[in-house]
């Protein structure tokens, strides 16, 4: 059995180098902006490899540093407050600091993912990190933060899913470089699936194809194509013995399609595209 692994917030960072593969220069581009102190933008479709890109380029910064500086990840939503980024007062009447608070004072890498979900009043709290000042004021402690050299903002969402309620601010998105993420090449896809699911070329060859077919089905009956990630899914399955069949209707058709009698003439045609390239 797996040992279970537990870290502080201030201490976590991945111990080993995450799989990616870059699909169009994107590391660069972040090594860069990591160098010039500007914070970065992800945008994407769900399942695309943005997390994993954080997740692969805090190893790669660590690396380069020397030195283990955290990896602080904020789930953003609707309830989230300045405080819980900043953090407040316990009833024991101790300040515990919040993951933004934390990231500024070691030196590591902030990450709010799908921050368009976060409330407008929330954002502003990370403004004065966006910009040249790099410093976060905690008005409850009465203290100015200035982030250290290797401090880096980070921040990714899905535009397909966006609304005018929840789009970002102009002063918000101008402080950041951006990074567009699509789903990869067949090829590097197919690479992806064979590594990530354990499967052999032919199988994952045939869930890109699947993949591909899929996404071309968006706007017609579908919000959101099948991600990478749920092709993983699936080949996971196959590798396990279950059906073709079976693992594409759990792990890619079911996700997407949430009322199947809505959705009865898609799911179909979906699914003779699965028995198209997995015959019974």
């Amino acid at each position: 059995m797996k040992k279970q692994l537990e870290w502080k917030i201030s201490e976590y960072s991945p111990d080993s180098e995450p799989f990616y593969m870059e699909v169009n220069g994107e590391i660069r581009l972040a090594e860069e902006a990591y160098a010039e102190k500007i914070p970065v933008m992800l945008k994407g479709p769900t399942g695309c490899g943005k997390s994993r890109f954080v997740q692969y380029m805090a190893y790669r910064f660590n690396q380069k540093n020397g030195r283990r500086t955290p990896l602080v990840t904020v789930n953003c939503h609707e309830d989230l407050t300045a405080d819980d980024l900043k953090g407040r007062y316990l009833l024991s009447g101790k300040f515990e600091d919040g993951p933004a608070l934390v990231a500024v004072k070691k030196g590591g890498l902030l990450y709010l993912d799908e921050v368009v979900e976060a409330r407008q009043d929330t954002i502003v709290v990370i403004h004065p990190l966006g910009d040249d000042r790099r410093i976060m004021t905690v008005e409850r402690l009465g203290k100015v933060f200035e982030a250290p050299d290797t401090f880096s903002l980070w921040v990714s969402y899905n535009p397909g899913y966006q609304k005018k309620t929840k789009d970002l601010k102009q002063s918000t998105k101008q402080r950041f470089v951006a990074i567009n993420f699509s789903y990869p090449s067949k090829d590097i896809e197919t690479q992806i699936i064979m590594k990530e699911a354990g499967i052999e070329q032919s199988t994952a060859q045939a869930l890109t194809q699947i993949g591909a077919k899929i996404r071309n089905a968006k706007g017609k009956g579908l919000e959101e194509g099948a991600s990478t990630r749920l092709l993983i899914n699936a080949g996971k399955f196959i590798r396990k013995g279950i059906s073709p069949l079976v693992a594409c209707e759990a792990a890619i058709l079911n996700p997407i399609t949430d009322d199947v009698e809505a959705y009865r003439s898609v799911h179909d045609g979906l699914a003779d595209v699965v028995r198209s390239f997995f015959p019974e």
